[in-house]
């Protein structure tokens, strides 16, 4: 299982996702879009934050397991 190649696409697809959104908000910045960023794209941005932090701890101790089979 390759955790460290799944975050690193993980983290690249939400950095073109932000890019995206900002881009999306040079034409749609009314109340709608900043309720919808507050409600869906902050709270996106949060959970990739922790699921990387959690990828980090579950690689680590995947190798500590493979480490202690050895």
């Amino acid at each position: 299982m390759n955790l460290s190649g799944q975050k690193s696409r993980l983290l690249a697809l939400t950095k073109q996702i932000s890019l995206d959104w900002t881009e999306t908000q040079n034409h749609w910045s009314d109340s709608r879009s900043r309720e919808f960023d507050s409600r869906h794209m902050a709270e996106l941005f949060a959970n990739v934050e922790r699921a990387s932090i959690m990828l980090d701890k579950l690689e680590a101790l995947l190798n500590q397991v493979r480490s202690d089979c050895e």
